[in-house]
């Protein structure tokens, strides 16, 4: 398997002009452009894809459109969640036969899942394909919470459990998944705000939206970081923050879609119950688009 590094880029999912369909055009053409733009692997269907909105065949067709574009030139993370085992499973096969490098597991449930029940939906998605998982905590948008002993417990025995995405926002946690699996378990940052703090204390790359709008200055942060250079890391930084804080707060797809039409890259609007940004929004990101 390649190495999974760097900036790992979500792009959004381009709707067809009355969201009922994907355009499958203008996903290939934002592929390319990630790609092109020099980022180290793509991850498409995490909560910035719109995942959760999705139906099967267009999860597919997701699929399907972003391999075709990548072409082999960097690692590819799917995103394969879903409520049900048997259906993350699906979509992870299906993911796997297109050729995907990874696929990124987020647990999602109506009930709280216990450790014993998180446990064993990895293990059975793990038993299933032959790629590694990527888990992936973000209790703000699941509802499950995986605390660093559950990952670094499930990294020890499930084989195809191999790194985490961490998005608490919580510094702690990376620090204590470090410690606690002696650096064995490579960790990913997924708090755009946290980032350079993340990549500081050894997160081997940052999952993020924004290369969709700012592709080079989150490329040059976190080149900065490996090269030691905290002084350069922090001036990007504190450049990117204001935009990294707009998006985030305002709902990555919503965001980053507005934006990319702001650059003269419409990807249609984000799908109902999700709308697309209000003028004032568009105005604001304007200005962060404009001073970048």
């Amino acid at each position: 398997m390649p190495e999974i590094h760097g900036i790992i880029a979500y792009p959004i999912t381009p709707f067809t002009a009355d969201t009922s369909g994907i355009d499958k055009d203008r996903l290939a053409a934002l592929v390319d452009r990630l790609v092109s733009s020099g980022v180290h692997a793509i991850a498409p269907l995490g909560s910035t894809g719109e995942l959760a909105y999705l139906d099967e065949s267009e999860f597919d067709a997701v699929v399907d459109t972003t391999m075709a574009a990548v072409n082999g030139r960097v690692p590819v993370v799917v995103g394969v969640s879903d409520l049900t085992t048997a259906n993350t499973i699906r979509r992870a096969r299906y993911a796997e036969q297109a050729g995907a490098d990874a696929v990124m597991i987020l647990p999602v449930s109506y009930w709280r899942l216990t450790d014993r029940e998180i446990a064993q939906h990895y293990r059975s998605i793990g038993e299933s394909i032959g790629i590694p998982i990527m888990a992936y905590n973000n209790p703000a948008t699941s509802g499950v919470d995986m605390s660093p002993e559950l990952l670094v417990t499930m990294f020890d025995n499930i084989d195809n459990v191999t790194m985490v995405k961490e998005s608490t926002g919580d510094l702690t946690r990376m620090r204590r998944i470090a410690e606690l699996s002696g650096g064995e378990l490579p960790f990913y940052n997924g708090s755009n705000p946290l980032v350079l703090d993340a990549l500081k204390v050894g997160a081997s790359g940052w999952c993020t939206a924004a290369p969709n709008l700012r592709p080079q200055p989150c490329i040059d942060l976190y080149n900065a970081v490996r090269a030691d250079d905290l002084e350069k890391a922090q001036l990007l930084y504190d450049d990117l923050k204001p935009l990294l804080q707009f998006i985030v707060a305002g709902g990555l797809p919503t965001t980053v879609k507005a934006g990319l039409d702001l650059l003269g890259f419409p990807v249609g609007d984000p799908r109902a119950p999700l709308l697309a940004l209000d003028g004032q929004g568009r105005a604001e990101l304007q200005d962060l688009l404009a001073g970048s």
